[in-house]
């Protein structure tokens, strides 16, 4: 007897109800994304010409009609510059430092609040520690100047208060290399401390349980069951991070430092140069190109970050 074989099945290709609620609940995204990351890429040609304004015309016909083409030339003045190495060697150098910090001192705060007794306790520390994310470098330029201000800051008013004299803080520059560190930290430790909580709130307690019955301490515990599982999303922060390794938080080198003169051989870093450049000489050119150098040099570094953890961890890469 035959058995009857059945048929495949073909997918609709007709609009359905549910497709129309996606479509519809990812448009105000997908409109941002076009209207802010697209379409602005069409400013990526000025890196590469001497942009002029024609007077009575529009951006388009100054930019492809009204300027020049010039190549490479705008991105000289990267390496040509007089602050050249020092810009370079400050961003590479901080970002190094904020990669390491920025996945050990959250990774660790973690652990520790994840092991706490009292919720209670733990959802307080845990906000605490979130806040400063939502603080502007605005505002924490203001806070930074309240406590190392020459005359009413009260750091110098304690050391007055002890027969002391006053410090000028915004004229030492080798105390800025740490407080700038300390600074980024303060203020970005707590995003990255509620990412590695929430991958430690989903790891399964059955392995806990059997880690406590086989004889293991808490550390014992941390070392083989929470870091293990941890180690993917670490290194996924880790690659992210590597990825901006040529970019700087402007607002902390430059707001928060209160753009001091005395202090600028541990405060110039390719955005705060680029900054200066742009507001002496009004030339968007120099900064389009250094924007494009930014991205083409954070694509490659996460590139082969991304190689490197694969290499080492199949598992633990980005893509």
């Amino acid at each position: 007897m035959k058995t009857a074989t059945q048929k495949p099945t073909r997918r609709r290709g007709r609009f359905t109800l549910d497709d129309l609620e996606l479509t519809i609940l990812s448009l105000p995204t997908a409109l941002w994304y076009i209207a802010f990351c697209y379409i602005p890429m069409f400013g990526v040609v000025m890196a590469f010409k001497n942009y002029k304004v024609k007077m009575g015309q529009g951006f388009l016909y100054s930019l492809f009609v009204n300027s020049e083409w010039v190549g490479f030339r705008n991105f000289q003045f990267l390496f040509r510059g007089q602050d050249a190495y020092l810009m370079f060697r400050n961003t590479i150098g901080y970002n190094l430092v904020f990669i390491i910090l920025g996945v050990a001192i959250p990774v660790t705060l973690a652990i520790l609040i994840s092991q706490m007794y009292s919720q209670r306790m733990a959802k307080t520390c845990q906000t605490a520690m979130f806040l400063p994310h939502f603080l502007s470098w605005v505002v924490v330029s203001y806070f930074v100047f309240a406590f190392l201000s020459m005359d009413k800051g009260l750091i110098n008013q304690i050391i007055r208060a002890f027969g002391g004299s006053s410090v000028n803080f915004y004229q030492e520059s080798q105390l800025w290399v740490f407080l700038l560190v300390f600074l980024q930290i303060w203020k970005t430790m707590g995003y990255g401390m509620v990412v590695y909580l929430a991958s430690i709130s989903s790891i399964d307690g059955a392995l806990y349980e059997a880690a406590l019955i086989d004889g293991a301490s808490k550390w014992q515990q941390v070392k083989y069951v929470t870091l293990p599982l941890l180690r993917p999303i670490m290194s996924i922060m880790f690659i992210l991070a590597v990825g901006n390794i040529f970019r700087t938080d402007f607002g902390l080198f430059y707001q928060a430092t209160r753009n001091s003169g005395a202090i600028v051989d541990v405060t110039m870093t390719i955005d705060v140069y680029v900054f200066k450049i742009l507001m002496e000489r009004s030339n968007v050119n120099y900064s389009s190109a250094a924007a494009l150098l930014q991205s083409v040099f954070g694509l490659v570094t996460i590139l082969t970050a991304n190689l490197v953890v694969k290499k080492i961890d199949p598992e633990a890469g980005l893509f």
